[in-house]
């Protein structure tokens, strides 16, 4: 019996470097912050008046009227993407057996901006202004449900509630899926965090950047980084059996999705673990699982919490398993903040790009010292002989996941 192998065919993006997978590529590599002021409502009370904004999206464009009065922003985001990535993998999914295609969708914070209204209404108005979508609209699973509802997508569904980490956690789900028949799987998560409401949830957080200044609030793994920067957006991608995808004459596949894993550090609901170790965990079975060895990755597309501590221990981790300077460190979200459920899904995007282009893309305002832990990579790193890439992500709670991607049988994707 043949291994099913899962390769990813197509990428939809809709984050703050762009709408659509050649755009945010481009972006990228102009090296240029998509950190900004908040603008669209008074920050003044709130601790952090910065983040990473999509602009220019037009939800009227991707999503239909009576649709968009149901749903949040952040499944407008998601909506955007599926459709993105459906296009970029030349996959109708209209003409496919609908138990043949699924979905799985990472989401940590719901539809922010949806529910706040609901319950403004509901306050000032009275239970009679609170719409029937309220139950529906601000659901962690409104996303899956709304793009397997659109794409009749009747395979198994689902959605991961693993903050940061869901990302990864979902392309995990779908390649089991693909294991077990699923011919292909619409995966990744986009987030909307940066409505009032969604704000003051975060005000709390330690980890939360106080800095105001866009070129100084998000620089992972710097001495004095202050913390992380919030963003919204995120990444949707096609998955596909790679058999299933060669019969339909499929795009040739961006990356192959060599192995995944995922730990936990099961030590404070929102205190960082005193060590590494199950974070250097995660990393080394999802290296493992996929048969190679820590050698034979090329590049690495961090977490870069942007915390002192918390980087301190993805340091630790890395140096463990690849040596001081072992590999290349990419961390390509300092131009857009922390997307949440949405960052993992963008890393995904970036990593399977990276491949294709054999480019490692490049990190904003961090500097790279030569007495450091971590070969940083600052500029775009072309012609760099990528074969595998790794990508690492973590949850606030102790989640941690990593994933390994590889390049296709068929060599590198034309972009």
């Amino acid at each position: 019996m043949s291994v099913r192998r899962s390769v990813i065919t197509g990428i939809g993006v809709v984050a703050p470097t762009g709408i659509g997978v050649a755009e945010h590529w481009k972006r990228t590599l102009e090296r240029v912050s998509r950190i900004g002021p908040i603008t669209e409502f008074d920050t003044s009370k709130l601790p952090s008046h910065l983040a990473g904004r999509v602009t220019g999206f037009d939800e009227s464009a991707y999503v239909e009227s009576k649709l968009r009065v149901q749903t949040d922003r952040w499944t407008w985001m998601a909506l955007a993407a599926g459709r993105l990535a459906f296009e970029d993998a030349d996959l109708d999914p209209h003409v496919h057996d609908p138990f043949d295609l699924s979905v799985v969708t990472a989401s940590a914070s719901g539809g922010n901006a949806f529910g706040q209204r609901e319950i403004h209404n509901l306050w000032s108005q009275g239970p009679g202004s609170v719409t029937a979508y309220q139950s529906i609209g601000w659901f962690y699973a409104a996303s899956s449900g709304q793009l397997s509802i659109r794409d009749q997508l009747k395979g198994a569904c689902g959605v991961l509630v693993a903050d940061a980490t869901g990302g990864l956690d979902a392309l995990a789900q779908a390649r089991r899926l693909i294991a077990r028949g699923t011919g292909a799987v619409l995966v990744g998560g986009t987030e909307a965090p940066l409505s009032p409401y969604a704000m003051a949830c975060q005000a709390g957080r330690a980890t939360l950047s106080r800095e105001p200044d866009p070129a100084a609030a998000y620089r992972p793994f710097a001495a004095d980084s202050p913390g992380h920067v919030p963003g919204e957006g995120g990444a949707m991608v096609i998955v596909e059996e790679a058999e299933w995808a060669a019969r339909r004459g499929a795009p040739a596949a961006y990356a192959e999705v060599l192995g995944t894993a995922s730990t936990h550090d099961a030590h404070h609901p929102t205190e960082p673990a005193p060590d590494h170790r199950q974070l250097a965990r995660a990393i080394r079975e999802a290296i493992e699982r996929s048969g190679l060895t820590p050698e034979r990755i090329d590049v690495v597309f961090a977490d870069g919490a942007g915390e002192p501590r918390l980087d301190r221990r993805e340091a630790d981790a890395l140096v463990e398993i690849f040596g001081r300077r072992g590999v290349p460190v990419a961390v390509p979200k300092t131009a857009t903040g922390r997307l949440s459920s949405g960052g993992a899904a963008l890393d995904l995007s970036w990593a399977a790009l990276a491949l294709a282009h054999d480019t490692v893309p490049p990190s904003v305002h961090l500097t790279a010292e030569p007495g450091d832990d971590l070969d940083l990579v600052t500029a775009a790193r072309e012609n760099a002989g990528l074969r595998t890439a790794l990508v690492v992500a973590r949850g606030e709670g102790g989640f941690n996941s990593a994933a390994v991607l590889g390049l296709p049988e068929s060599g590198r994707r034309t972009v």
